[in-house]
């Protein structure tokens, strides 16, 4: 009735979520994979159709913040690093049409997985 996705990789600079942790999560979803059903990470971690990976951090008018964010495009996220779900929280609620804002990342996200489709 319920499943885990595991928090593996942070957007932020100076994450505690250094390499060894984030292949530890990748070692434990393998291990309880009747729970585990994905990753919350910068990219996709391993090839297993089982899992899906979900990336925080995207935001299409900025790079980065003064709290040590640093955001990536959905076309970056979804097609060169093959993430399943974008993430998107400030772009969004910080617009001043929210609804608007939201529908264009809709289209871009679903845009970028089009092209890597057509590209494989």
């Amino acid at each position: 009735d319920r499943g885990l996705l595991l928090l593996a990789e942070m957007s932020s600079k100076g994450t505690l979520a250094t390499k060894g942790y984030t292949q530890a999560t990748v070692e434990m979803a393998f291990h309880h994979s009747d729970f585990v059903f994905g990753f919350i990470a910068l990219h996709k971690l391993t090839q297993d159709p089982g899992f899906v990976h979900l990336t925080p951090g995207v935001n299409i008018q900025k790079r980065g913040d003064t709290l040590g964010q640093q955001y990536l495009t959905p076309q970056k996220v979804i097609g060169e690093l093959h993430s399943d779900v974008i993430i998107v929280g400030r772009g969004i609620y910080e617009s001043s049409e929210p609804q608007k804002e939201a529908e264009d990342y809709r289209h871009q996200g679903w845009q970028a997985y089009l092209d890597r489709l057509i590209c494989k």
